[in-house]
Formats: C-alpha cells, sequence, structure tokens
C-alpha cells in the first residue's frame, strides 16, 4: 500500500512532486498478521532533514523492537526469491482471500442482525459495528457510572466468554455505541461467535427494553 500512494504522487503532477508523504506498515497489522512480533517501519518522502533529525531523536528515546520483530521485519520487506518465491506467493495469495472472506462474511452476518449495522470492512483487520442499545440499557449503565457500550461489551463476556472492546474507547460520535472485534479467528470459530452474538444482542435488549435503574 505504501508503495502504491507514493507511485500515485509521482504521477499526480507538478503540484505533487514537493508533497510530504509518510507511509507506516507493521508486521502486526499487515496481512501477515503476527501479532506477536512488534516491528514496523516509517518511510518519510518530501520531509525536511530537521524534521527527520527530531522524528530521529524521538525514536531514539524509545525502546525497539526485540530482534524477532526486526528480523520479521527484514522478511516482510524483502520477500523471498529462487525457489521459495512461488510458494511465498502462493501463501501469500491465500492468506489475503482468507481475509477477504472472512470479511465479508463478517460484514453481512453482523448486518443480518436487527439492532447492528456495520460498513463494509475495507483493508482492517477489525470490524466497528454501531449497536442500538435499549433506553433502559443506556440509563443502567450510567446510574453505574459506565458507558453503555462497556456495559453491552461486559455481559457479552460475561454471557458468552467473547471478549470485544467498547467503542466509547474511540471517540465515537456522542450519543452512539459500538465495538470493536476481529476478523482473524478462522471462519468456524467467527461463525460461532456471530451466531452467539446474534443470540446474545436479542437478549440483551429484551432484559433491558423496560429497565428503569430507579425500578419505576
Amino acid at each position: 500500500i505504501p508503495q502504491a500512494v507514493v507511485s500515485t504522487q509521482s504521477t499526480g503532477g507538478p503540484e505533487f512532486d514537493d508533497q510530504p508523504l509518510a507511509s507506516f506498515h507493521s508486521v502486526s497489522k499487515g496481512f501477515m498478521g503476527e501479532c506477536g512480533l512488534r516491528g514496523g517501519y516509517c518511510e518519510m518522502t518530501n520531509f525536511p532533514q530537521d524534521v527527520k533529525d527530531m522524528l530521529l531523536k524521538l525514536i531514539s528515546a524509545s525502546l525497539c523492537s526485540s530482534t524477532s520483530g526486526q528480523v520479521a521485519v527484514s522478511c516482510m520487506v524483502k520477500p523471498p526469491t529462487g525457489d521459495a518465491r512461488e510458494r511465498y506467493d502462493r501463501e501469500t495469495k491465500a492468506v489475503l482471500a482468507s481475509l477477504k472472506e472472512r470479511s465479508v462474511m463478517v460484514h453481512e452476518k453482523l448486518n443480518a442482525i436487527p439492532g447492528i449495522k456495520c460498513n463494509p470492512l475495507q483493508g482492517a483487520m477489525y470490524a466497528f459495528p454501531a449497536i442500538d442499545l435499549p433506553t433502559g440499557a443506556i440509563e443502567t449503565a450510567k446510574a453505574q457510572g459506565m458507558e453503555p457500550d462497556f456495559l453491552y461489551c461486559s455481559e457479552l463476556l460475561e454471557a458468552t466468554g467473547i471478549c470485544v472492546v467498547p467503542g466509547s474507547g474511540f471517540w465515537q460520535t456522542p450519543g452512539t455505541y459500538h465495538f470493536r472485534m476481529t476478523i482473524l479467528p478462522p471462519k468456524d470459530q467467527l461463525e460461532v461467535f456471530l451466531d452467539k452474538l446474534s443470540q446474545f444482542h436479542g437478549q440483551f435488549c429484551e432484559k433491558y427494553s423496560d429497565v428503569s435503574p430507579l425500578g419505576s
């Protein structure tokens, strides 16, 4: 992706010749999905040297990636050649095709659940569906000093053992509620999760449909 952006910049005309562009990529967030290997890079194009110097000073004061993370980055930016290249290309295509299949399935199944809406996934390994919550759940959460989607995610964890992240931690639009989930588990596990989510969502909405925190 970074190279595609750089190529577009280089063919965009004279007005883009001096446009600063920073490209980021990492082992854990790319198609390799090696979440346990922390390593990545930043490519800076058309940035003043003093800006690059300050960035270098900033990151030099931080901890670097582990050796295994650095090795993984090296493998990522330098794909194998020779006899291994064919296998690498085959496995890469299989990984990308599997991610695409899972992203489509998650999008379709989430939108099939009444009260849940999700935009198509466009390259990320996460879905960020919006959830309609009954007034009773919103009032109950506020009475307990928590965000409504935090209450939703907590009860989902308790009821199903499935952990998702409340959207309130991602600066969502006030008055809206979301959760973040990954699409990285195998397809069969995702199907189980989505079936459990559908059942839980219906039960949650029914539970709080007429609930008042004051019991009135």
